[in-house]
């Protein structure tokens, strides 16, 4: 073995000068960040307290109170979440070819796809939860209708680029051979993109269990809102029951996506 030979040389005084404007603008930011988050040093001192006397409150859970506050809001749940995947490919297909410069070859229609699919996803399901239920009023539709809106954005982004890339040599042959555009999509493109769409589904799907948990907080229907109703009322038995019943559903979820994808793809 050879011995290795470094040469170190001292940084200059203009990297010297720029690490440490960099390290006192972080330091600036946590100290504003610090104040603003106003933490009370007599609730921080307490909190470990306060967490043990919550514990000790939501210990055992409540399973008697399963088949009458949580079996129905479950299975409202996962309702929402499949329906709302499912308004979310309806919507997103059209706009993810619109958003594929390969098919809609139309600058305007690529910026207007865009334009959708990036407001969609920069809008948190919990927003579109509130004016779904403005709109529609407290309960489950409110609920499917955000999930839907929710996942247009990262549906039809992913639709979108698993079509620009896919192979272009079929598509021109089915071309060359005067096949209408229907055809070209269900025997060109469709099954190049079929394992990424059904991924994206399987996945997408997974993503809008967890989140159809959280809309029933401000009364998008589904086991959010027995979790907010178990909160208000001060019920902590219950609410471990909740929070073992979304965590249980979740796991599973999250088992059954794997192994589907796993099949498919």
């Amino acid at each position: 073995m050879t011995d290795q030979h470094y040469d170190w040389q001292r940084f200059t005084p203009a990297q010297r000068l720029a690490r440490f404007t960099v390290f006192l603008g972080l330091a600036m930011a946590f100290a504003v960040s610090l104040r603003s988050v106003s933490i009370i040093p007599e609730f921080l001192l307490d909190a470990p307290a306060q967490m043990a006397d919550l514990f000790a409150r939501m210990w055992p859970p409540d399973t008697a109170s399963y088949k009458i506050n949580v079996h129905d809001s479950l299975i409202e749940t996962l309702n929402i979440a499949g329906l709302g995947t499912m308004l979310a490919l309806l919507l997103a297909l059209p706009v993810g070819l619109m958003s594929a410069k390969n098919i809609t070859p139309v600058p305007v229609l690529n910026w207007l796809a865009k334009l959708i699919l990036v407001s969609s996803r920069s809008v948190n399901s919990l927003v579109w939860a509130i004016l779904f239920v403005a709109v529609f009023g407290p309960g489950a539709l409110a609920g499917t209708v955000a999930i839907g809106f929710r996942s247009i954005g990262f549906c039809g982004k992913l639709m979108g680029e698993a079509l620009e890339e896919c192979d272009p040599g079929p598509i021109e042959a089915l071309k060359a051979a005067g096949a209408p555009w229907a055809s070209i999509f269900l025997k060109g493109y469709w099954p190049q993109i079929a394992p990424a769409f059904w991924g994206i589904t399987l996945f997408r799907w997974d993503i809008n269990v967890r989140e159809s948990s959280v809309i029933g907080l401000v009364g998008a229907g589904g086991i959010g809102v027995a979790l907010d109703t178990a909160l208000n009322l001060f019920r902590w038995d219950e609410v471990s029951l909740i929070l073992l019943c979304i965590f249980a559903v979740v796991i599973v979820a999250e088992v059954l996506v794997t192994k589907i994808r796993g099949r498919i793809i």
